[in-house]
């Protein structure tokens, strides 16, 4: 069985960060593995601008993005297999994988960090009624077809969902020629950030129709109409609030989904609400010496993010392998929780005693609040109160915790992440 130091499962923008990251950290022998047949993930195919703002200080593409850390990737000599899938990892970090050169094959890893991305919500799993005719995309697939393979899903466009591929996507349809109708919206607030409504939908004068959904498909061998209701606060359809619109393309964007299924066989403890593992400070997760990070941890809005975070796995776990786990049994471990507006945190447990002087919390909130505060406490303390004009469930907030402070803290038990009117 070949060994390496550190395995990363995923050559998107959160494996190659963690690689680089890893490397930078003193760890030589590192292997990425890839399923696709080049580096660069997701972002290969979202060649919009937008990118790299926080990262590099200027306005990237996503392949241009993907290439500034191939480059670095391949400047350190690190490895990395393609079309090549991960069948299985072990708790003591036995990774079974598979490709058409090697067959199937293992490797001992010290080390494990999961970057697998996320996968859109199918069509299964959102109930709408109607044939299964032809024509009906997610909005990612819709992307890539038009982005890299050089197909036109369709000319007449309605898309379901507002999430951010669903919102790019209107106005790349748009761009190449196609007429897009509508965007229905099933929730009362958009899934997407603020500036692509305004840069996608709004530039382009196409209405986003919220607390509405589609209720019926037509068409056997293609689609050829949909109608879409409003619905009320259960989310049932009102009747007499139908509208039909004549199209040969349906585009959904209803939500990302961390892609876990190695995570699930492997055992590892997930978090119901972000469908991702639960990790501590170092983004660990329950197994011993396996880290996650980036989308695969939970869905994020920007990609500096992503790469931010994968650097922090990549870093913690090179010092997993050169040190081991340092963890004393006088270490003061602490719960995160979230309550009243928002919905997790990453991370849900830190170790106070080993965690850096500053540690980022990340969290999401589960309605629209405006003119709110975001609160932490320690215990029963109020230690933070920021003010905040509006927040969103399409937006990723954070706040920044001082080791210095948690320290001061005797009897700590919990942090608590929630927000208040006042």
């Amino acid at each position: 069985m070949i060994t390496y130091d550190i395995v990363i499962i995923g050559g998107g923008p959160a494996g190659l960060a963690a690689a680089v990251s890893a490397r930078k950290a003193g760890v030589d022998k590192i292997l990425i593995l890839e399923r696709d047949h080049e580096l660069g993930g997701i972002l290969n195919q979202c060649i919009h601008n937008g990118f790299g703002l926080h990262t590099f200080k200027e306005e990237l593409t996503g392949p241009e993005y993907a290439s500034r850390f191939i480059d670095q990737v391949l400047e350190e000599k690190i490895e990395y297999r393609l079309n090549t899938m991960v069948m299985d990892i072990t708790e003591d970090r036995v990774v079974t994988a598979m490709s058409r050169e090697d067959g199937l094959y293992q490797i001992q890893a010290k080390a494990v960090i999961l970057a697998m991305g996320c996968r859109e919500r199918p069509r299964g799993a959102l109930n709408i009624p109607g044939f299964r005719p032809a024509g009906i995309f997610s909005a990612g697939t819709a992307q890539r077809l038009v982005n890299i393979e050089g197909y036109m899903p369709g000319r007449e466009v309605v898309i379901l969902g507002s999430g951010d591929i669903g919102l790019i996507m209107a106005r790349r349809m748009t761009l190449e020629g196609a007429k897009v109708k509508v965007v229905a919206e099933l929730l009362p607030y958009s899934g997407g950030l603020k500036r692509n409504i305004v840069q996608c939908l709004d530039d382009y004068g196409i209405p986003l129709k919220l607390s509405h959904t589609v209720v019926d498909i037509e068409g056997k061998e293609h689609i050829s109409a949909v109608t879409i209701a409003k619905v009320d606060e259960h989310n049932k359809p009102i009747p007499g609030t139908e509208e039909r619109y004549t199209c040969d393309t349906l585009l959904l964007s209803c939500g990302l989904i961390p892609e876990n299924e190695l995570s699930n066989k492997a055992g590892i403890k997930m978090s119901r609400v972000t469908s991702g593992p639960e990790v501590r400070e170092s983004l660990e997760t329950s197994i011993e010496g396996v880290f996650a990070c980036g989308n695969v941890l939970h869905v994020h809005d920007l990609v500096d993010y992503v790469s931010e975070e994968a650097a922090k796995a990549g870093a913690n776990a090179a010092k997993y392998v050169l040190e081991g786990r340092q963890e004393q049994e006088t270490d003061r471990i602490v719960q995160v929780r979230a309550t009243d507006g928002a919905r997790y945190t990453v991370p849900t447990t830190v170790n106070i005693d080993r965690m850096d002087d500053l540690l980022t919390v990340r969290f999401r909130v589960g309605a629209v609040y405006k003119n709110s505060f975001v609160s932490v406490y320690l215990n029963d303390e109020r230690i933070q109160h920021l003010k905040k004009r509006i927040l969103a469930p399409g937006e990723m907030e954070q706040v920044i915790l001082q080791k210095k402070k948690l320290l001061e803290k005797e009897g700590l038990e919990t942090i608590t992440i929630k927000i208040e009117a006042e």
